[in-house]
């Protein structure tokens, strides 16, 4: 293989393939260039990975520069939420809060990822790939196996936030994502990567290896292609229909909360619903604690609900604190009121928690080490998140919620729909992100749920943007930030399920034990060697 002649420029090609990978994240018309984006990494961590002479700790820093360098991309709009007036912590101490948490979450997500550098080099530099031709063809699948596998190690654990998923960078082009509907969203990143690093091979091959290496890039392309246009061409939908709205009251965080904020909210909210009702909804979603109080021990907010709801003849959706039977608990939960103003029986409660905004992790420890950090919490206790995906047998359909965080870990919406939800509904509060990027990307991961699971999503937030969702990744409806309003659609009250919804992060699993197997056949390959070395 030639040698890459870019060698003494690896510190700035691996920035800017960072940077430059992470970009469709934040503007989607680039999506495109995710599929060539990360070639620059690709080239410098298969050259280091050959030569044996550089030291792993080199490489895991490489690894660190080039994830940080994309993670502060994709976590750019901590600084829009300067000065984090919600919190009523002083700017100084906002300004130490917006740098720890964007600087040091992208770390602390690059010091995770880092780690594919090095099992990269690890398993290139193994016995079992001393040959060429397994080393040539076995090492891009090696290096896409890799980054989806850290990438669903991010849904595991708090610290974990699946926020800059590399394929988020198609959601402006659903048919390449159509491919999560049959293996998950995980396939369509380990596609994106083998490609890159196809490309990357065939840079440094020549002859018919490097024909071979392009031709392979291309067809894994038009397969993921391929998969998104049967997908689409054969979805088929339920008679079955539902005209559903979602409330967007724009009220932020920032104005405070008062008796005469309660008023005004109240206010628009009736307004909104009883428009929508007129408009022909049945089911109404409002957004995330539009009214930041415990719905059933606030008389002024559940009778006020109530009454609206018998007044328009809709189901509405309601997000508000609820406490377990014996107060000790406070939940974000999602009630229904049905029309003739009672209450369901049944309630969701929002199942992910946002670290340092609904609860400190290792308190003591921030406490400690990073003072406002640990007053960054708006509320006084912690929250405590639902154990279940809970389905709502509403009236006229059965729902699926989602509450704000949840919908960007795919394992919480697919459990609603394996419990038989029709439909999914994510309420949430985007207003902490102003009007930054953040408002869209976090629409993007509603996207993503509805390819998957094959369900309409409606989608409710509090400033922007509330958007309804086809199951093919079609946003049909969407209102822009810091306006007042509704959208409204007839939505199928589909029943299928994808092969996704069934076998769930199965691909992972595929890619998890190929990884093993190779760890497994080199063990074998090095015992084998030396017995024969003790032989002679």
């Amino acid at each position: 293989m030639k040698q890459p002649i870019f060698r003494k420029y690896k510190i700035l090609l691996l920035i800017i393939s960072g940077v430059v990978s992470a970009l469709p994240l934040v503007i989607d018309e680039l999506g495109f260039v995710q599929w060539l984006s990360i070639v620059p990494m690709a080239l410098v961590l298969v050259d280091i990975s050959k030569d044996g002479e550089s030291k792993l700790r080199r490489i895991y820093l490489l690894g660190l520069l080039f994830f940080e360098s994309y993670f502060l991309v994709v976590f750019h709009w901590f600084l829009s939420m300067y000065p984090l007036e919600f919190t009523g912590i002083s700017k100084p101490a906002a300004i130490v809060v917006v740098a720890v948490a964007w600087i040091g979450l992208s770390m602390l997500e690059s010091v995770v990822y880092a780690l594919v550098f090095v099992a990269f080099a690890l398993i290139s530099r193994s016995k079992l790939m001393q040959r060429e031709i397994v080393w040539s063809f076995i090492v891009p699948t090696v290096a896409a196996a890799l980054w989806t596998v850290f990438e669903w190690i991010q849904t595991l654990f708090w610290w974990g936030v699946p926020w800059g998923r590399l394929c988020l960078g198609q959601t402006n082009a659903p048919l390449l994502l159509g491919s999560a509907s049959v293996f998950g969203s995980y396939f369509v990143t380990f596609i994106i990567v083998l490609v890159n690093f196809l490309f990357a091979c065939a840079i440094l091959s020549k002859g018919m290896r490097e024909k071979i290496y392009v031709a392979c890039a291309l067809g894994a392309f038009c397969l993921n292609l391929t998969i998104g246009l049967v997908v689409t061409a054969t979805n088929k939908e339920v008679d079955r229909t539902l005209r559903v709205a979602a409330i967007q009251g724009n009220n932020p965080n920032s104005e405070g909360w008062t008796d005469q904020s309660f008023e005004k909210v109240m206010d628009t909210h009736e307004r909104l619903t009883k428009k929508a009702a007129n408009d022909g909804a049945e089911l109404v979603l409002w957004s995330e604690t539009a009214f930041p109080y415990t719905f059933h021990k606030t008389p002024d907010l559940s009778d006020r609900v109530s009454l609206l709801a018998q007044q328009t003849g809709v189901t509405i959706l309601v997000s508000a604190f609820t406490e377990s039977g014996d107060g000790d608990k406070l939940y974000v939960s999602l009630i229904e009121v049905k029309p003739d103003g009672t209450f369901g029986e049944v309630e969701y409660s929002k199942q992910r928690l946002v670290p340092f905004g609904e609860f400190v992790p290792m308190r003591e420890l921030v406490v400690m080490l990073i003072p406002p950090l640990a007053e960054l919490k708006t509320l006084e206790n912690d929250l405590v998140a639902g154990s279940e995906s809970t389905v709502l047998p509403t009236d006229v359909a059965r729902i699926g919620a989602g509450i704000c965080y949840d919908s960007i870990f795919e394992e919480e919406m697919r459990g609603a729909v394996s419990n038989g939800a029709e439909l999914l509904v994510i309420s949430t509060n985007d207003s902490w992100f102003g009007d930054s990027a953040a408002l869209r990307m976090h629409n993007s991961q509603s996207v993503l749920r509805s390819i998957e699971l094959g369900r309409y999503v409606v989608r409710s937030a509090n400033t922007g943007i509330s958007s309804i969702i086809a199951p093919n990744g079609r946003i049909l409806q969407s209102l822009p930030p810091s306006v007042d309003g509704y959208v409204i659609d007839d939505v199928h009250l589909n029943t299928h399920n994808t092969l996704y919804a069934l076998i769930g992060n199965a691909f992972v699993y595929v890619c998890l034990a190929f990884l093993v197997s190779l760890i497994i056949a080199d063990i074998i390959k090095n015992v084998i060697s030396i017995r024969a070395d003790r032989k002679r």
